[in-house]
């Protein structure tokens, strides 16, 4: 056997090594692309292209054809939930682009929002603010056409275009009296929304941003009476009402984040209040959420449980500020007392078990959100755009509501304390949920096209590497190791391989020496002949 292994390693060509480098290099690039597939899009491709395409022609399809009626309506009903938690919503304390975000690009060279973000944006825009008789008014024509446009400078000068427009025609001659001689000057209604895009995008300042909105909100109340009493005339009609009332609702609640913005906070939750009273079936803009956030830089805690109550229902949907702010109002009550040693000698009482399941209840809702309050990730300005559950929505809960908990004596040492003991009570794999559905599977990459690129996104639960990138990483190392250390200590490499080989072939030298003890050695002649 040792005469047979030095032969073969006194007979290896250069072939040999060429071609373990190559294999080595191969191993390397599988490596790669494995790694890149995996950091992309969060699986193995080996591994998928195995499930998806060879496991049927290997006949691992399951055709029990009970089951899949059994669990028809369960799949279907999981599917729902998905696609529904998996919705971009927009995010209701979002900036202002252009004395905000823009400020921010000026300073870092950055930019804070993506092409996806912005291009949602732009559909929430036609949605809310254009109608289809706008073609019938020049003014609200070129503002439809304004909201398509990609480039900002466009944008704005399509705006103020608009305004010209109506400027020129906004002084009518009109008889007083019919077949008389006295005339008067009627003026015609401003475009709202060029004000608006120029509030959001034109001005540099907040305060600057509020002028144009209070213009906006004269031109938008407005159009907003004289819709409201024609709008049973026709679906014509009714469509240009819903779009004024979109516009003034638009325009009232950014006048009261300006408010808040430049102080005025009071002020702001008063807006906020006669809004909701007046519009209180517009829960698309969840104007609520503003009202919690200003209520909490007010400290009127009562009145933030009020709207809690109103607003955090099993039959309502769920935001990580309703989860974190309920959690907050529970914290508080016990955090300045709360220390994890006296805790663990006496157990928790009422209250503290209370606040600590209401942090499990939020962090089991939206588990990004404790490490920006904890400050162990750095936070980003806020897209325009959340995704609920999503890396998205904690960036901008924690941007605007870090300060509120910062506020609260211990209410972070108890978040700190007591969060990472939610995932000790939430099934894994995540085929099941505690106190909500099973935390979908969509967040990341969703996340990733409405964050920016120089931002870390959050991945929950942490992906593990997948079997085939570490057996790929193995050989590719192993592979070129022995490349190497081969090309370089030939002979002692030499010795180890035959020490190797020689252990290796050992028990089967043992078995044949037993074989042909036992056996004839007239039919082992005539077994190896065969």
């Amino acid at each position: 056997m040792d005469y047979t292994v030095s032969m073969f390693l006194n007979t290896l060509t250069p072939k040999f090594y060429v071609a373990l480098g190559t294999s080595s290099l191969i191993a390397g690039l599988i490596l790669i692309f494995e790694w890149w597939y995996f950091r992309k899009y969060g699986t193995s491709f080996i591994e998928q292209v195995s499930v998806s395409h060879l496991r049927p022609l290997l006949g691992g399809v399951d055709n029990n054809s009970s089951n899949n009626s059994n669990s028809s309506n369960g799949d279907s009903d999981s599917n729902r939930q998905s696609v529904s938690e998996c919705k971009v919503w927009r995010n209701p304390l979002n900036l202002f682009r252009g004395a905000e975000y823009n400020r921010y690009t000026w300073v870092t060279g950055r930019e804070p929002l993506t092409y996806y973000d912005m291009n949602l944006s732009a559909q929430d825009h036609q949605t809310f603010f254009t109608c289809d008789s706008d073609h019938l008014r020049p003014a609200d024509a070129i503002m439809q056409k304004a909201w398509r446009e990609r480039n900002p400078q466009a944008r704005i000068s399509a705006a103020h275009e608009a305004l010209e427009i109506n400027e020129i025609r906004s002084r009518v001659e009109v008889p007083l009296i019919a077949s008389s001689t006295i005339w008067e000057i009627k003026l015609l209604p401003k475009c709202a929304t060029a004000y608006i895009l120029l509030a959001e995008e034109e001005a540099t300042t907040i305060a600057e941003a509020e002028k144009l909105f209070k213009q906006a909100l004269k031109a938008g109340d407005g159009c907003y009476r004289r819709s409201q009493q024609l709008q049973h005339h026709g679906s014509q009609y009714e469509a240009q009402h819903r779009r004024d009332t979109n516009v003034l609702v638009y325009i009232k609640r950014r006048l009261a984040m300006c408010a808040r913005r430049l102080g005025r906070t009071r002020e702001a939750v008063k807006m906020m209040r006669d809004l909701m009273k007046e519009f209180p079936l517009l829960s698309m803009f969840n104007i609520h959420e503003n009202l919690l956030e200003a209520l909490l830089e007010l400290q009127a805690y009562a009145d933030v449980q009020a709207v809690l109550a109103k607003y955090d229902d099993i039959s309502l949907p769920k935001s990580a500020t309703i989860c974190y702010t309920a959690a907050l109002l529970k914290a508080r009550a016990v955090s300045d007392k709360f220390s994890p040693e006296a805790a663990s000698r006496r157990g928790l009482s009422t209250a503290e078990m209370n606040a600590v399941e209401a942090i499990h209840r939020a962090v089991e809702f939206n588990p990004h959100v404790p490490k920006y309050l904890l400050e162990m990730k750095s936070l980003i300005l806020p897209p325009e755009h959340i995704l609920k559950r999503g890396d998205s929505e904690a960036i901008a809960y924690a941007f605007f509501h870090l300060a509120h908990w910062k506020r609260v004596e211990g209410a972070l040492n108890l978040l700190h304390c007591t969060w990472e003991g939610t995932f000790r009570m939430i099934p894994y794999p995540l085929e099941k949920g505690h106190l909500f559905y099973p935390y979908p599977i969509c967040t990341e990459t969703a996340d990733r096209e409405l964050l920016p690129s120089f931002h870390e996104v959050s991945v929950y639960p942490k992906k593990e590497l997948p079997f085939f990138i570490l057996f790929t990483a193995g050989l590719c190392s192993f592979t070129a190791m022995l490349a190497l250390l081969t090309h370089q200590f030939p002979e002692l490499m030499g010795v180890f391989a035959k020490a190797f080989l020689s252990t290796l072939f050992a028990p089967l030298n043992f078995v044949m020496e037993k074989v042909e003890s036992i056996l004839p050695s007239s039919l082992w002649h005539q077994l190896t002949r065969i």
